[in-house]
């Protein structure tokens, strides 16, 4: 029996060898920078916007912050160093709704960068949604300070076989100018492969009331994006609605919600137009840009050449809006180009 013991001790023993040395690797290499900086020389994978902003926010060095949805994937920080002299980093999340962006806010400002600029995209169609929404379920345990929850990140076998071993195996470090960029390539710019692939939604007779999306807007800033602009006054927000497509535009008419829409634009820039430390920039009007649709791969995602264009406009202050009346003007531009735009020729071509 005391052999038994002694036998089931060492097994034991060496078990717990293993896992303490798992997480020593873990913490060492820290792939998802929970408690340091990227090591020197290792070979980085960041692929997992969930897992990996919250660590970036914390412990990368950066003046500047880009923020948003897939609308922002395609800047370059490079850009921004040019343009604008920043040290930037790009910690977006696919589909992002304003609790995902008040999520790695909370963490931007409790590092310990100075924070000068931050880069915002809003998309008005997630400012719907509820205050706790997020696009997808968060691993909340890498956004918080409490370390007996990192259990599930010390010892989890995907963390060592995907971001530790893969990455020695087959170096390929990630460039974290260009992290997170679409998987379009360029020939996927073009208007066959939009057309091709578009699909047009049921008309609905039915018109969205002009203030029905007002009161969740409202919500979502209060809660989740208003106080981080109010507790951070010496940050100065860029604030940008991005430009989807012509066929954006088609989609809020057959769903027939075209002037709840441009409502809650007006809402969105009055509310941020009230404080200092916000600039405001519209883009959907550029009839250049949204009426091309070799400029995009589907309906709403532009290439990169178009966030290069606004990065030189929040450089040189073009498409900034200053105040209510010209966000109005700026809508009514917008609505222009919708009505002059050739829909029938559009849809008559075989693509």
């Amino acid at each position: 029996m005391n052999q038994y013991k002694k036998w089931i001790l060492s097994v034991m023993c060496v078990i717990g060898m293993v896992f303490l040395l798992v997480a020593a690797l873990v913490i060492y290499v820290d792939p998802f920078f929970q408690y340091h900086e990227p090591l020197d020389g290792f070979p980085y994978l960041v692929d997992n916007q969930l897992s990996q902003n919250p660590g970036m926010a914390k412990h990368m060095e950066y003046d500047s912050v880009i923020l948003g949805s897939s609308m922002t994937v395609n800047f370059n920080t490079n850009w921004f160093g040019e343009l604008m002299g920043l040290h930037t980093i790009k910690l977006n999340y696919s589909g992002a709704f304003p609790k995902d962006q008040s999520n790695i806010m909370e963490l931007v400002f409790d590092s310990d960068n100075q924070v000068k600029t931050v880069f915002l995209g809003i998309d008005v169609s997630t400012c719907t949604g509820g205050v706790e929404e997020t696009k997808y379920p968060v691993p909340y345990y890498l956004y918080d300070d409490n370390l007996i929850n990192d259990i599930q990140y010390l010892f989890n076998k995907d963390v060592v076989l995907n971001y530790i071993l893969r990455p020695i195996a087959d170096p390929d470090k990630t460039d974290l100018a260009t992290v997170y960029q679409s998987w379009w390539t360029d020939e996927y710019y073009n208007i066959q492969w939009v057309m091709h692939n578009y699909e047009q939604p049921e008309a609905v007779e039915e018109e969205t009331p002009a203030d029905a999306y007002l009161k969740s807007a409202g919500r979502n800033l209060d809660v989740n994006i208003c106080p981080y602009i109010e507790q951070n006054p010496d940050t100065v927000f860029y604030v940008f609605f991005p430009p989807g497509s012509i066929l954006y535009w088609n989609d809020v008419m057959r769903e027939n919600h075209l002037e709840a829409t441009l409502s809650e634009f007006q809402y969105i820039a009055d509310r941020l137009l009230s404080y200092d430390n916000v600039r405001v920039f519209f883009f959907p009007n550029q009839e250049w840009i949204v009426t091309d649709l070799n400029n995009y791969a589907d309906e709403i995602h532009y290439h990169s050449d178009i966030n290069y264009y606004m990065t030189e406009c929040f450089a040189n202050g073009e498409c900034e809006v200053k105040d209510s009346a010209q966000m109005a003007a700026e809508l009514e531009r917008m609505r222009d180009v919708i009505d002059r735009f050739d829909f029938e020729e559009l849809f008559s071509v075989e693509y």
